[in-house]
């Protein structure tokens, strides 16, 4: 059969950044940082004490207030993003088209926030004072329930949980839902809330994170020799995908066509990262497209600013694209957000489509001193204006969990 066409029409991003899509994308394009020591608890007992929080984002401007208290921040973050994707696509939900527009959200790690907190009154109250609402804001499927709950979406849907691979799972399969005809529209993204102290705790004794205290807006410096790991962040991403005809019917804007999706798993370690593995994904993706490697323009890079996955997506570049690699732009968005677990996969892909809007490829910042195990192209410090057609997007999680989008300027 073929495949229909699947087209970007709305975008809603929560992130370190600013909440807005419009906002963090400035601030990524003026090559700003959204790293700061942590606010939301006293960290001066750990040995990493910056991150990457959300800092003006008011759950109130989209939520009323006992959706505010029932639910946990991870499904703050995918209501408020959901809400302006829907809103910048024009998209009506009604009794017409609802079981043709589904829902695919993901989630790294689901409420932790509610889960820590309802311990506590556990321990120190009973379980009598444990929340009736304790187990829907805490389990990861809730944020698409709440999502379709709210806006009315009755679909195709499930929860994508995939660590740092989540948000681009989440985008490619609802892509596929999409192309063989289950629906229509989707929603979906990823969104994550995990600025708590054991998540703090957890990722510094495996030494994922950066311990630069002292320079938080310069710890995040993926393909950096200096780097010492990733920041932690927070947010959400959510995009409405629609086939093409569906969108050109309605008179819908196209930020950019989703051209192929790749998915496998390393099947190699917990956490270390198999490059060769990451190629198959990355060359799944491009086969999936149906283009040439030499088309690829840009690379939005997982980068994740740890010494072994920026070594590792560095070869699984070059073995992909082969020769091109050495032609191609490669940047990370992480450098000036973090690391936003679920969430990163789809606001980096919302990030890959406004480059191929507005032609404008985000810097990789606090790139000082070159690695010689990572030799590409990673856009220094500066924001780079440049045609884009095609672009790629990776993801890679723990688990061995391997993403890979790919995008092309829209043309009829």
């Amino acid at each position: 059969m073929n495949k229909r066409r699947v087209v970007i029409t709305g975008i809603g991003a929560v992130t370190p950044l600013g909440t807005g899509v419009s906002k963090s994308w400035q601030a990524l394009c003026q090559g700003k940082s959204g790293v700061a020591r942590i606010t939301k608890f006293d960290s001066s007992g750990f040995k990493t004490q910056i991150a990457a929080e959300v800092k003006d984002f008011h759950p109130e401007d989209f939520l009323d207030k006992k959706k505010i208290r029932r639910t946990d921040p991870f499904i703050h973050y995918a209501l408020a993003a959901t809400r302006m994707a829907l809103d910048d696509a024009g998209l009506p939900i009604n009794d017409g088209n609802a079981d043709k527009v589904g829902v695919i959200i993901g989630t790294a790690i689901g409420g932790l926030v509610t889960y820590e907190k309802n311990l506590d009154v556990l321990r120190e109250e009973g379980p009598d004072s444990v929340s009736p609402f304790f187990i829907p804001g805490f389990i990861p499927n809730m944020a698409v329930g709440e999502v379709s709950i709210v806006f009315g979406a009755k679909g195709p849907s499930k929860c994508v949980v995939t660590a740092c691979a989540t948000g681009s799972h989440a985008v490619g399969d609802a892509f596929r839902i999409i192309q063989y005809g289950e629906a229509d529209a989707m929603i979906t993204g990823g969104s994550d809330a995990y600025i708590i102290p054991i998540g703090i705790a957890g990722l510094d004794r495996m030494r994922a994170i950066s311990r630069r205290n002292d320079e938080p807006e310069k710890a995040s410096r993926p393909f950096d020799k200096n780097r010492d790991g990733f920041i932690l962040g927070e947010g959400a991403g959510i995009l409405v995908l629609e086939e093409l005809g569906f969108a050109l019917k309605r008179g819908a804007k196209i930020y950019a066509e989703l051209l192929g999706y790749g998915s496998n798993i390393d099947g190699f370690h917990i956490v270390e990262p198999d490059w060769e593995s990451q190629a198959r994904c990355i060359k799944l993706a491009v086969n999936d497209a149906g283009i040439l490697p030499q088309e690829v323009d840009y690379v939005n890079a997982h980068g994740t600013s740890t010494i072994l996955n920026d070594i590792a997506e560095t070869k699984a570049i070059k073995a992909a694209l082969g020769e091109h690699a050495q032609n191609v732009s490669v940047s990370s968005n992480k450098s000036m957000m973090g690391h936003l677990l679920g969430a990163t996969g789809a606001v980096e892909a919302i990030f890959t489509a406004l480059t191929i809007r507005d032609g404008i490829i985000p810097p990789t910042i606090n790139y000082e001193v070159p690695d010689p195990e990572c030799d590409l192209d990673y856009v220094p410090n500066v924001a780079r204006k440049a045609e884009v057609n095609v672009a790629l997007s990776n993801s890679f999680g723990f688990g061995g969990a391997n993403a890979a989008l790919v995008f092309r300027k829209f043309r009829e």
